[in-house]
Protein backbone atom coordinates (compact mmCIF):
# COMPACT_ATOMS: atom_id res chain seq x y z
CA UNK A 1 0.00 0.00 0.00
CA UNK A 2 1.11 3.49 -0.74
CA UNK A 3 0.41 6.64 0.52
CA UNK A 4 0.58 10.05 -1.98
CA UNK A 5 2.83 12.14 -1.31
CA UNK A 6 1.63 15.72 0.15
CA UNK A 7 4.48 17.63 -1.03
CA UNK A 8 3.64 17.00 -4.40
CA UNK A 9 0.21 18.63 -4.94
CA UNK A 10 0.53 22.02 -6.62
CA UNK A 11 -2.36 24.32 -6.56
CA UNK A 12 -4.58 26.05 -3.78
CA UNK A 13 -5.74 22.71 -1.74
CA UNK A 14 -5.53 23.77 1.77
CA UNK A 15 -2.01 24.15 3.17
CA UNK A 16 -0.52 25.27 -0.20
CA UNK A 17 -1.40 28.42 0.13
CA UNK A 18 1.51 31.32 1.83
CA UNK A 19 1.59 35.39 2.44
CA UNK A 20 3.49 36.77 -0.22
CA UNK A 21 6.62 38.64 1.49
CA UNK A 22 6.57 41.50 -1.25
CA UNK A 23 3.10 42.31 -1.26
CA UNK A 24 1.35 40.83 2.00
CA UNK A 25 -1.30 38.96 -0.08
CA UNK A 26 -2.87 35.77 0.19
CA UNK A 27 -3.67 35.72 -3.49
CA UNK A 28 -0.97 32.86 -3.76
CA UNK A 29 -0.70 29.58 -5.51
CA UNK A 30 2.48 27.11 -4.69
CA UNK A 31 4.10 26.73 -7.96
CA UNK A 32 6.20 23.82 -7.28
CA UNK A 33 5.92 20.92 -4.62
CA UNK A 34 9.56 21.08 -4.13
CA UNK A 35 11.59 24.27 -3.55
CA UNK A 36 15.81 24.14 -3.79
CA UNK A 37 15.45 22.13 -0.18
CA UNK A 38 13.24 19.53 1.70
CA UNK A 39 11.83 22.49 3.67
CA UNK A 40 10.92 24.83 0.94
CA UNK A 41 8.34 25.26 -1.71
CA UNK A 42 8.10 27.39 -4.41
CA UNK A 43 5.04 29.65 -4.76
CA UNK A 44 3.70 32.36 -6.97
CA UNK A 45 1.44 35.83 -5.84
CA UNK A 46 -1.05 36.09 -8.18
CA UNK A 47 -1.36 40.21 -6.88
CA UNK A 48 2.19 41.16 -7.28
CA UNK A 49 3.17 38.43 -9.92
CA UNK A 50 6.66 37.96 -7.89
CA UNK A 51 7.91 33.54 -7.19
CA UNK A 52 8.92 33.27 -3.38
CA UNK A 53 10.09 30.63 -1.16
CA UNK A 54 8.25 29.26 1.66
CA UNK A 55 9.84 27.35 4.43
CA UNK A 56 8.28 24.38 6.40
Amino acid sequence: MTRDDPSTTVGTAAGTTAECPYCGSENTVRDHPKGPGLCRSMHYCEDCQQPFEKFG
